[in-house]
């Protein structure tokens, strides 16, 4: 029997999947992951718990599993960075998550420098503190165990997939698409962006495919060793788990964010409108582009609003809430705890809560946060339609068991929203081990397994759209100054 196992990295999450040959699942594990706020603007996860929470969602699911292995697909939470010892393994620092601001400073001095433009001109993106360049660059000048671990001769860093590789036994690699997201360089790191970044070439990991014979991941706790045959961003991942594995497909993933792909083909895209050129991955002598989008709040403001704000019970009672009313009672959210990303672009901006007056409740917050991780998104897709014609948003994720949002999300973007897998990301790591493993001959097999869910359709006209749009954009820039 094949047996295809997914390993989903996850900023919040570690969760493991196993599947049979048409990517079925067969049984899960899941560990939760804490995030810690040391100041304000710093996010940080513990380098020896993810691992930890790893091997352990593994161990547990591979008790379950009824013979070896095929193929294992890895993929991880895309910019977060940290630093380890090559020679003694031990994290040098923690994780440094994608939502992290500290490398602003570093952003700053380049901006101060006219450097913005060249990098913009190199790697397709803005100067932000989403992208690990950044990140890299200040653990390089602050951290004192970094420097005498690069004095040594010792020093590795890397996304987190490489950390994982490097530990669990298949090597100090990672791969383009994850290469693409760190602002130095893909499918090759770029002499002209390390330097601008002050990055040494010989700290970071290997470029190798996406999908492949990627070296095996093993565990002393493990009953088996397992073939790694895929390793990518946890976003194409999901682009894949979606079966937009065509150009012009196109799919948005819900959970601590928003991420919004389209696939754009074997060249690279020029995305205008503040969208960025991504690569999406690479089997063997093919590379394959995306275009991306990314909202950096939306699970995590729901998380917020019901367990720090005290608005209802958790997330899920939130959201049902929003359906008890018919409007957001005059009620804007702007979901922004890590800043405002595409198109945007405005790392400092905070999250906002306007039009509150005496009548309103709970539920019409609710309401108005779901409706801006709906404009939100809608904003993105605006963008990816003046590029690549979105007929069908495949979306996946946590948020999108809420009905509510999606036939919100429908009328904003004002394309058909339809359902898939819950789970794409880890769905989407074992399909891409199983073409590496060639159990299936190209990633166009993929789109073949994927279930077609549950369609929403807009039920909002394209004047009231354009009316509504206009107006969420206008609080966009005023509410991002606050």
């Amino acid at each position: 029997m094949t047996l295809l196992l997914g390993i989903d990295e996850g900023t919040s999450a570690v969760k493991a999947v196993l599947y049979d040959s048409e990517l079925r699942p067969l049984a899960e594990a899941r560990r939760e992951k804490r995030l810690s706020y040391p100041r304000s603007g710093w996010v940080e996860q513990d380098a020896t718990e993810v691992l930890t929470a790893v091997v352990d969602a593994v161990g547990e699911l591979l008790a379950k599993a009824d013979g070896p292995v095929t193929a294992c697909g890895l993929d991880h939470q895309g910019e977060s960075v940290l630093a380890w010892d090559a020679d003694t393994g031990r994290p040098l620092t923690p994780i440094v998550t994608w939502q992290d601001k500290r490398s602003q400073e570093v952003l700053d001095r380049l901006d101060a420098a006219g450097q913005a433009a060249e990098v913009r001109r190199l790697s397709g993106m803005p100067l932000d503190p989403y992208f690990s360049a950044g990140k890299l660059a200040w653990l390089l000048e602050h951290e004192t165990t970094v420097q005498r671990a690069f004095e040594a001769g010792t020093l590795r860093m890397g996304t987190v997939d490489s950390f994982l590789s490097d530990r669990l036994g298949a090597g100090f690699a990672t791969d383009p698409s994850t290469a693409s997201r760190t602002q130095l360089g893909s499918p090759a790191w770029d002499p002209a962006l390390l330097e601008l970044f002050g990055v040494p070439a010989g700290v970071l990991p290997a470029i190798l495919d996406t999908a492949g014979e990627l070296g095996t991941l093993r565990h002393e706790s493990w009953s088996q060793e397992l073939p790694l045959r895929a390793r990518c961003v946890d976003q194409q991942a999901a682009l894949a788990g979606a079966g937009c594995v065509r150009p012009g497909l196109v799919k948005a993933t819900y959970g601590t964010g928003v991420f919004v792909l389209a696939h754009a083909g074997d060249a690279r895209p020029a995305p205008g409108g503040g969208l960025l050129p991504t690569v999406a991955w690479s089997v063997g002598d093919r590379l394959e582009w995306a275009i991306d989008g990314g909202v950096f709040t939306a699970g995590a403001l729901l998380d917020w609003l019901s367990r720090d704000l005290g608005l209802a019970r958790d997330a899920a009672a939130l959201a049902g809430a929003a359906a008890t009313v018919d409007d957001a009672g005059g009620v804007k959210v702007l979901p922004a705890l890590a800043g405002v990303g595409a198109p945007w672009w405005k790392p400092d901006a905070r999250a906002v809560i306007a039009g509150l007056s005496a009548s309103v409740r709970p539920a019409h917050v609710a309401r108005a946060a779901l409706e801006g991780v709906a404009w939100r998104v809608a904003d993105i897709v605006s963008v990816i339609q003046e590029t690549v014609p979105v007929q069908v948003l495949r979306v996946d994720g946590g948020m999108t068991r809420d009905p509510t949002l999606l036939q919100l999300q429908a009328d904003a973007a004002g394309v058909t929203v339809q359902r898939g897998l819950l789970d794409a990301t880890a769905a989407g790591a074992a399909a891409l081990a199983a073409v590496g493993a060639g159990v299936w001959r190209s990633t166009l097999e993929i789109e073949e397994r994927i279930p077609a869910g549950e369609r929403f359709e807009p039920r909002r006209d394209a004047k009231w759209r354009a009316a509504a749009h206009s107006e969420w954009r206008a609080f966009v820039e005023r509410a991002a100054e606050l």
